[in-house]
């Protein structure tokens, strides 16, 4: 990028985040960004964040709400016109009405809740208040691609050719591979040639997260999701075999391959990061931990670099007034392992020390730089309830709720109605164990249930959606500011 262009984004950048800063002063807001690597709930989480706000639901460890303090959450019109609007009701009537789960999350949306409450006994004001908190959600493969900003092509492209080499990626590269030494990045380039290399590279980056580690850490994220890119040129790339410390011949394959890795991180990466990731003021990021557990050691060890990764996109730290203008942090980040309720609430412990020996690394880091880092182990929306099963003269804590049509469990497929008590396995006391492969992968049930039958409260108020530990997560993300 020439370096007029960095100076003028930085400057176009500052201006807008002194117009934040600003209108912060005014009305208090506060931007919570919501991510996650795929299938690890993030739609579910946000639906079940506002559902709990907005009804006003009891949250034992949300400490605004246990002490009565919240007088009124409700939805506000959408903050930015040009972001799609969470799809919430939607979201909640598929939760409630029909016990489905939503889709996935493919694009950035956005919505606005206005928390309307009384200051708590040590504040040094007292009397009602309010928070404006913009709930920003969008998919964790497009997190990964602020690792770009810093790495130009030759270095993305060594980045990327080296890890086809480990044994586990080689068989699923070797296509791509193949189609890749037919080529000379010193040649002519051949739209025909690029064109099927990019679509062979984009078979690679899928095959990656359908395969055993269900982890996409190779970025361009949008060619996963390419949405309304699809086609487009700053889509239509590849890496390449370039000699260390050589540059692009002008006119050849690879100065155009180049152009159009640049041209993605421009129109791409750079319009992300400025208009919705460098204004973030929290952040949750949710992990299907069970999933790589059952996959084995080398999706565990694949998840850990890819939440190291997360985190240096992240910038975390303690802002400062000059920071809040110039180059905001994120003050506070939560790892979440989802789907608690997968498994029996002894184990819930263990899970969350796992998380927390996978992020180990990212958490120092983070703190020397001033921010508040933690994990936790929920769910969402709790789709079971606990329970003892015995199996050939033993008790076994077991977890029961209705398993998804066509969900099969030690050969019997379910029909989405008959319910089912599940011994999904136990998690190793020492979290190191299972990077020595104390979990034989295959061996625990995880099943998918569906969500629970929605029940009124005794007071015939609106349903709630039962959860697990959603409330020690809103406490750790925002309720030093309904303080």
């Amino acid at each position: 990028m020439p370096i007029r262009d960095s100076y003028a984004r930085q400057a176009l950048d500052a201006i807008v985040n002194l117009g934040d800063y600003a209108a912060s002063t005014v009305r208090p807001g506060l931007r919570l960004g919501v991510t996650g690597l795929a299938r690890s709930g993030k739609t579910v989480f946000t639906t079940a964040l506002v559902h709990h706000l907005v009804e006003g639901t009891p949250l034992p460890a949300f400490q605004p709400a246990h002490e009565g303090r919240i007088r009124r959450a409700r939805l506000a019109a959408q903050p930015d016109d040009a972001v799609p609007r969470f799809a919430y009701e939607d979201n909640l009537r598929l939760l409630v009405e029909e016990r489905r789960w939503p889709g996935s999350t493919d694009r950035v949306s956005e919505l606005r809740v206005e928390i309307e409450y009384e200051r708590g006994r040590g504040a040094w004001l007292s009397g009602p208040s309010s928070l404006t908190l913009d709930i920003v959600d969008y998919p964790g493969e497009w997190l990964l691609d602020l690792t770009l900003i810093d790495q130009d092509f030759a270095q993305w492209s060594a980045e990327v050719l080296d890890g086809t080499r480990r044994p586990d990626r080689a068989p699923l590269a070797a296509p791509f591979l193949a189609a890749l030494d037919a080529l000379d990045p010193d040649g002519p380039p051949d739209e025909g040639a690029m064109g099927a290399l990019s679509q062979m590279f984009k078979d690679y980056l899928v095959a990656l997260r359908a395969g055993p580690e269900a982890v996409a850490t190779t970025p361009p994220g949008r060619f996963l999701m390419p949405g309304d890119l699809a086609g487009s040129p700053a889509l239509t790339f590849a890496p390449l075999r370039l000699a260390p410390g050589s540059s692009a011949k002008r006119g050849s394959l690879a100065a155009l391959m180049e152009r159009r890795y640049d041209a993605y991180k421009r129109h791409v990466v750079w319009p992300f990061f400025r208009e919705h990731f460098q204004r973030i003021d929290r952040q949750i990021v949710l992990v299907d931990v069970l999933a790589a557990i059952d996959a084995g050691p080398s999706a565990l060890a694949e998840l850990e670099r890819a939440l190291d990764r997360v985190l240096l996109a992240f910038r975390a730290g303690r802002n400062t007034f000059f920071s809040a203008i110039f180059a905001p942090r994120a003050e506070r980040v939560l790892f979440a392992a989802t789907k608690a309720d997968h498994v029996h609430q002894t184990s819930h412990a263990r899970l969350e020390a796992i998380l927390r020996l996978l992020v180990e690394r990212a958490v120092k880091r983070g703190e020397a730089a001033g921010a508040r880092i933690e994990a936790v182990a929920l769910a969402s929306v709790r789709a079971t309830q606990e329970t003892i099963v015995r199996e050939d003269g033993l008790s076994l804590e077991a977890v029961a709720g209705v398993p998804e049509a066509g969900e099969r469990i030690d050969g019997e497929v379910f029909d989405g109605i008959a319910r089912a008590a599940v011994f999904p396995g136990e998690l190793p006391e020492d979290p190191g164990a299972i990077f020595r492969g104390a979990v034989e992968p295959g061996s625990l049930r995880f099943p998918r249930f569906r969500p629970p039958p929605a029940r009124a409260d005794p007071g015939s108020r609106a349903c709630r959606l039962p959860q697990i530990r959603l409330d020690r997560a809103l406490q750790f993300l925002i309720g030093d500011r309904l303080a």
